[in-house]
């Protein structure tokens, strides 16, 4: 599939057809929410057995590694705002299109598959991000209230939440790739899942890990998945500091982006369509 810019008339039809695909996930999200909602409250009871189990930290360490617990509560809150992006509900949708076929049926299709599928994540995530901020309301108003992030911050903290979508989609997208040659999914996502959880900051601040290991993490795509925007969002990360980590982060948007599309052209050669 070409991914030469069309002429100005076919962009104005692609940019229709996309914003057409977020509405239709968006509609579909919102007509079949229960899948959704309980997979929503698996990440509920997380965030809230994270929020006991650092309260109980903090109570016997007031500040630990900077953190002490209002700042915590907002760091943990801003991360599980930002995890529930780019949701299992996408994951899975992306990578059962591959493996069930329907993906045969996408390329005959007028429309970019990546920038398809990035539109339904787009669609989802407005579900996703509002479902989000009402949970981590609720749950700020049941600890306590969380601190105001500082204005100086404010600019890159915008940055780096638009960041997180994009980032995250590039992710999911990526390991969906790896089922054109697996065809299987759930050991590719356990391994995911697993390198996110450690390496993203959202289950423990990255300033809690060994030297070595934190300084591993601020160069790989998985800190911007949760730690850059928490920390800029608790006013722990500001300055040159807080600059290079959405740096960072732009940066791994950017090449996922790209990198996933000649990865795409790799994978869809598996595809072996009989009949028609």
């Amino acid at each position: 599939m070409s991914s030469a810019a069309p002429p100005a008339p076919a962009r104005h039809q692609s940019w229709v057809a996309y914003r057409g695909l977020a509405r239709a996930a968006l509609r579909s999200l919102v007509a079949y929410q229960g899948a959704f909602l309980f997979g929503l409250l698996a990440s509920v009871f997380s965030a809230l057995a994270m929020l006991y189990l650092w309260r109980a930290v903090l109570a016997s360490s007031p500040a630990a590694h900077g953190f002490d617990w209002p700042h915590m509560r907002a760091y943990l809150l801003a991360a599980f705002v930002a995890g529930s992006l780019a949701s299992s509900w996408v994951d899975y949708r992306l990578a059962f299109r591959i493996q069930r076929g329907d993906v045969g049926l996408d390329l005959v299709r007028p429309v970019d598959y990546q920038r398809a599928r990035f539109a339904e994540a787009v669609g989802f995530g407005a579900y996703e991000l509002g479902t989000g901020l009402v949970v981590a309301g609720v749950a700020a108003l049941a600890f306590g209230g969380v601190p105001a992030p500082p204005l100086g911050s404010l600019p890159l903290l915008l940055l780096s939440a638009l960041l997180v979508l994009p980032l995250r989609f590039g992710l999911v997208y990526a390991s969906a790739m790896a089922v054109f040659w697996t065809q299987n999914y759930v050991g590719v996502q356990a391994g995911r899942l697993a390198l996110v959880s450690l390496f993203s900051g959202a289950l423990v601040p990255l300033a809690f890990l060994p030297d070595w290991l934190r300084l591993l993490a601020a160069v790989l795509p998985f800190a911007g998945m949760a730690s850059t925007p928490a920390l800029l969002f608790s006013g722990q990360l500001q300055g040159a500091e807080a600059g290079a980590a959405v740096a960072v982060q732009a940066a791994w948007t950017v090449g996922l982006w790209y990198g996933t599309r000649g990865l795409w052209r790799a994978a869809s050669r598996q595809l072996t369509v009989h009949g028609g």
